[in-house]
């Protein structure tokens, strides 16, 4: 629980931050839009779902915030995020708070193979059918978990 409490901190911290220099919280990635998710509401949802896993992925990370709070339930964590800001953000807060079993990676999902994760999550900003879904289908392992988002 302490850990969780570091990780809404430092993002409430981070999201009044933008508020202060008169930044709106999103922002146009370039192949999408990212925009937070709530803390509480996700971690709640993780708890109730029970979730765990050897490995966790989170398609179009952001800042990294749902990938950290994975990280807390499964063995491994990994955010795959276009923008190159957000993920610095991810793993700058990743090293501040000392969640070390989350990884970030600078890419477009569509490059990473997800045949290796046994939970899959991901908040769409645009219709599954436009690519996303076929990735699913072709790339998920037998008995994967998928999460949807929003």
């Amino acid at each position: 629980m302490r850990k969780f409490s570091e990780i809404k901190q430092e993002y409430d911290n981070y999201y009044s931050s933008l508020l202060k220099q008169g930044k709106l919280l999103s922002k146009d990635t370039g192949v999408g839009f990212w925009g937070p998710s709530v803390t509480d509401e996700v971690y709640e949802s993780f708890v109730k779902m029970k979730l765990d896993g050897k490995n966790f992925l989170d398609l179009g990370s952001g800042d990294g915030k749902i990938t950290l709070l994975a990280a807390l339930f499964c063995s491994n964590a990994t955010g795959v995020e276009y923008d190159p800001m957000l993920t610095g953000k991810a793993v700058e807060l990743r090293d501040k708070i000392g969640v070390f079993n989350a990884r970030f990676l600078n890419d477009d999902f569509f490059n990473h193979d997800l045949s290796a994760y046994d939970v899959i999550f991901h908040a769409p900003d645009q219709p599954l059918h436009r690519g996303i879904e076929d990735k699913l289908l072709k790339e998920m392992k037998k008995g994967s978990k998928l999460i949807l988002w929003g």
